[in-house]
């Protein structure tokens, strides 16, 4: 498996290879003792989530779940395509509001980690994507929390798109009035 860092310490692009011939591809889209051989050792996942976005400019965010229940999350795109963002909401880093962004689809087969203190959110770039993502936390309503996804400064591929947003990620509250739950040391 391929682990490239990113500009937010924590958060990993992850690019497990494919096997393909004439019938199509293979591939290991998550070994655990792989990924600590490369030295990336990852929190227990503990709960696979499936998501379908229909419309291109389906923006899914800015999602976090607060400790207690603080979720790190694995996630890849099954078919389509995606833009995934994390943001720094960790009290006390050093990149603290800072955000990276990728684009992850079924045909590049790549994986965003995103550690419990980050700020979580996607846009399709396809109809009908897809994603995939594994969970290091189960799902806690009482911790659920949003940011609004216009409002951290990610430079959204929103060329000749409209963005497609839920009513209850319309009504998250702004960045610049979100009182972060985490610390530095929440990895």
């Amino acid at each position: 498996m391929k682990i490239s860092s990113t500009s937010l310490s924590g958060v990993y692009l992850i690019t497990p290879p494919r096997f393909g011939d004439h019938r199509g591809f293979f591939s290991e889209s998550w070994n655990k003792s792989k990924l600590e051989a490369e030295g990336l050792v990852l929190p227990e996942f503990v709960q696979d989530n499936h998501s379908l976005s229909r419309e291109v400019g389906t923006v899914r965010g800015l999602h976090f779940q607060s400790p207690p229940h603080a979720q790190g999350k694995l996630v890849r795109c099954g078919r389509g395509r995606i833009f995934d963002v994390a943001v720094d909401v960790r009290a006390g880093s050093d990149t603290y509001g800072q955000w990276v962004g990728e684009e992850l689809s079924f045909e590049n087969g790549k994986q965003l980690w995103i550690p419990a203190g980050f700020l979580h959110g996607f846009m399709t770039l396809e109809p009908d994507s897809e994603i995939v993502y594994k969970c290091t936390d189960h799902y806690a309503p009482e911790c659920d929390g949003s940011v609004k996804w216009d409002s951290c400064g990610i430079d959204w591929p929103l060329d000749g798109i409209t963005p497609v947003i839920s009513e209850k990620d319309e009504k998250a509250q702004n960045f610049a009035e979100f009182e972060t739950p985490f610390t530095k040391d929440a990895l």
